[in-house]
């Protein structure tokens, strides 16, 4: 199998650790298209989606060789990882 190119949009929520709050990241949702994933964030963005923050990222995946290209951040809004923390 060749490489294919995967866009994801990942949620973030803030999650209670005894007594420290930690920002966790949500189940990835699989995305056909930029377009799509950029909703997901314009959603988190207006208020119809409850979560803390989330990203739209893309990247280049072959998974029958194990390798993962860069990830290219596409948007986020609210609280998210810093890039080099992601």
């Amino acid at each position: 199998m060749s490489a294919t190119e995967r866009i994801v949009f990942v949620p973030f929520m803030w999650k209670q650790r005894g007594k420290v709050k930690v920002l966790e990241p949500g189940a990835p949702v699989a995305c056909r298209t930029q377009e799509d994933a950029l909703r997901w964030v314009d959603k988190i963005r207006i208020g119809r989606l409850t979560a803390a923050g989330g990203q739209a990222v893309k990247m280049t995946v072959d998974e029958d060789a194990g390798e993962y290209g860069e990830p290219v951040f596409l948007d986020s809004t609210g609280d998210v990882p810093a890039q080099n923390d992601a």
